[in-house]
């Protein structure tokens, strides 16, 4: 195996990775971050432990879940005319976003239905619409499905009354008594999942606030435990990269649908931290209104609202204050990271700076020693280049030059045939650029069921050898 080809490689998953630039300090060439994430433990993230979803009643229709419909009799997709603001259709012979409706679950078999451009879907008399942006004002819904296999679906309006495309132009809640699943019934569609999402939002409300608290307390307790901090501080590993949701500042009584139990999980982190002699760094994976939209940082349906109302900023400083007063105190607070990978062009470059500015001052009221990150992905740099001059760019960094941070990085691919030492080259390969990192880097994750971004699995079955 060249060399040529493992840097190939390594562009390839280059997107997997972040950089981050650092508001305080000099590189301690005494001390140089070598960490995990421990992803997947106090911020909910579906592919790291899918089993965490089990139990959950109607599990395929989660808050998110992107659905179609193809009526039978049309043979065309319901579609939200340009993306939402008028009425709904049965035209479209393909479906992508206009004729994805995203759900928000209201229980395990009543859901409203949000459009492209974030209307809800809703009854004017007789025809269906999207036109309210006020979830409240909008329909409820519930599918009757055919039964067995089938995708077969009715959509039925809490009114009673079903659903029909009547005409290709022309889609109206006004069927009382259906019959059957027939080619010719109007009111019969081909339900088609799109996307989903499972993430915090997804699993805390998808079990509801009676079994919600007990799941989470019992994966908080289990996922990531003591012995844990033990083997990673005994594996040449000096730190690790904890990601937390912006609800965790509202421990024990957060907000719906979230359930009280992550802070003390984190409380509980610190004490095993100091025991073996490990760094932490705190990392707001998922702020208020969602940074990004995606599951990770606990969007509900994937759209993106951090950074539009200074609202959503404050509250995130706020959390920011929280953890930094509470471990301020504490010998393994080594850093706080302001914001993983906030996306542009939704998180803005100007809403970006100021928070980062606030951000910093707000840490260095409670400690003069913790690093602060300011988090930029690889992507967002092209994006922020390409849409902004490089003097704006160079307004989230130091001016002095940061320090550099790789703060997520897996020793995966997609490649047929690759063998164990194939691997332990990959992984060596990346170590060798990684190092380079003035602050250091992070493997993203310690525990996750596909093996290789495990960094446990990797560590004992001898592919990465620290």
């Amino acid at each position: 195996m060249s060399y040529f080809n493992l840097k190939t490689w390594l562009l390839n998953l280059i997107f997997l990775s972040s950089l981050l630039s650092l508001s305080h300090g000099k590189p301690n060439k005494k001390f140089r971050v070598r960490a995990v994430n421990l992803g997947g433990w106090l911020v909910t993230e579906g592919w790291i432990k899918p089993s965490l979803f089990d139990g959950i009643q109607n599990k395929d229709f989660l808050d998110g879940t992107g659905v179609q419909f193809k009526s039978v009799t049309t043979g065309k997709y319901l579609c939200a005319e340009l993306g939402g603001g008028t009425s709904l259709v049965a035209n479209r012979t393909d479906a992508s976003g206009w004729e994805t409706f995203r759900l928000w679950r209201l229980n395990e078999n009543s859901f409203r239905f949000r459009v492209f451009n974030n209307q809800f879907v809703g009854l004017d008399g007789i025809n269906v619409v999207a036109i309210s942006s006020v979830s409240t004002d909008s329909e409820k819904f519930h599918f009757v499905k055919e039964g067995g296999n089938s995708s077969r679906v009715r959509i039925k309006a809490s009114n009673g009354y079903f659903i029909q495309a009547k005409t290709e132009d022309q889609v109206t809640a006004d069927v009382t008594k259906v019959n059957g699943w027939g080619e010719d019934d109007p009111t019969v569609f081909v339900l088609t999942i799109a996307s989903r999402l499972q993430g915090e939002f997804q699993v805390t409300n998808g079990f509801g606030p009676r079994k919600a608290p007990q799941v989470m307390k019992k994966h908080w307790r289990t996922f990531i435990v003591k012995e844990d901090f033990k083997f990673i501080a005994s594996n040449g590993l000096n730190a690790v990269r904890i990601p937390v949701g912006w609800w965790i500042a509202s421990d024990p009584t957060p907000p719906w649908p979230y359930v009280e139990g992550s802070l003390n999980a984190l409380d509980n982190a610190f004490l095993w931290a100091q025991e073996y002699g490990l760094k932490i760094i705190i990392d707001l994976h998922a702020a208020p209104g969602s940074q990004n939209g995606y599951e990770h940082s606990s969007s509900r349906d994937g759209s993106q609202d951090w950074g539009k109302a200074y609202k959503n900023i404050q509250q995130t400083l706020h959390v920011i204050d929280f953890l930094t007063a509470r471990y301020a105190n504490s010998p393994s607070l080594y850093a706080v990271e302001l914001l993983n990978e906030p996306r542009a062009p939704g998180a803005t470059i100007e809403s970006l700076t100021k928070y980062y500015k606030a951000g910093y001052e707000t840490v260095r009221r409670h400690s003069l020693t913790a690093y602060v990150l300011n988090n930029i992905t690889v992507q967002q740099n092209i994006d922020f280049i390409l849409t902004n001059r490089s003097s704006q760019l160079n307004s989230v960094t130091t001016s002095n030059g940061p320090l550099t941070f790789v703060g997520e990085w897996v020793a995966e691919w997609q490649i047929q045939g690759a063998l164990q030492k194939d691997y332990e080259a990959f992984a060596k390969a990346q170590l060798d650029v990684y190092r380079r990192a003035t602050f250091g880097w992070a493997y993203w994750t310690f525990k996750n069921v596909n093996n290789h971004w495990s960094l446990e699995w990797m560590i004992k079955n001898g592919y990465i050898h620290l």
